[in-house]
């Protein structure tokens, strides 16, 4: 009997951006675990080197990298190899009341969330970087369609710009067969939510709005992820999957 895997990343090239923690780091792990050949980026050196040990199978490769700015983005393009897939994941939040908000906050997130994103699908695209037939995947999130919460405008903004982008982009690249789509996770447990510095009763409140009754493990979106990688969805673009627990329907 044959191992049957449609969901198998054998022969695959994939870079994920913000590899060092969470969601990135899972992906990369359980992408490597189903044959693919990681580049795999970061800012911080250590922990980018932590996710690296933990890869399965060989000839890996690991660019530190900074997105928060256009050179960095290009500096890291002149840098890959070519490409069967990319996960668009870095980004971090800002949590803020809107009257409180500061310009270089604005600015910053932008920059890291919505912006090099953008710049990096455009470039992977204008230098062919990216293979006929690859899949690029965008890590969105529940707040850029429409799940609300306080103090999350600026983190909601970016992530609606990058699910509209993935559209779009979906239908520009379509004729290259390069698909693109997102995953729109709702709260995952990782140190990016851990910096939401909210209380325990806080904390325990918002799992209530679950109706799986847990936040999501960085695995569970992972898996998603691995999906829009693979050949099973070959016939899949311009698509978002929610992976939250069910929070959407309340």
């Amino acid at each position: 009997m044959t191992n049957y895997n449609p969901f198998s990343l054998e022969g695959k090239t994939i870079l994920v951006t913000g590899a060092s923690s969470g969601i990135g780091q899972a992906t990369a792990i359980e992408c490597s675990r189903l044959g693919a050949r990681l580049v795999i980026t970061g800012r911080n050196v250590e922990r980018l080197q932590q996710t690296f040990e933990l890869l399965e199978g060989k000839e890996h490769l690991q660019i530190t990298a900074d997105l928060s700015s256009s050179d960095g983005v290009k500096e890291l393009i002149d840098k890959l190899p070519n490409l069967d897939g990319c996960v668009n994941n870095a980004g971090y939040n800002i949590m803020q009341l809107v009257p409180f908000i500061k310009d270089e906050d604005m600015r910053g997130i932008f920059e890291v969330n919505t912006f090099a994103p953008l710049m990096l699908t455009h470039l992977l695209a204008k230098k062919k970087k990216i293979n006929k037939g690859g899949s690029i995947v965008f890590t969105s999130s529940i707040a850029g369609r429409g799940v609300t919460s306080p103090a999350n405008s600026l983190y909601a903004a970016t992530k609606a710009a990058v699910s509209a982008f993935a559209r779009i982009a979906a239908v520009d690249l379509a004729g290259k067969k390069i698909r693109c789509n997102s995953v729109a996770p709702g709260m995952i447990e990782t140190p990016l939510k851990a910096a939401k510095n909210i209380t325990d009763e806080q904390w325990a409140a918002n799992m209530e709005l679950y109706p799986l009754k847990r936040f999501g493990d960085p695995k569970d979106v992972a898996w998603a992820i691995i999906y829009l990688l693979s050949d099973a969805s070959c016939w899949v673009t311009g698509s978002e999957i929610v992976v939250d627990g069910g929070r959407s329907l309340k």
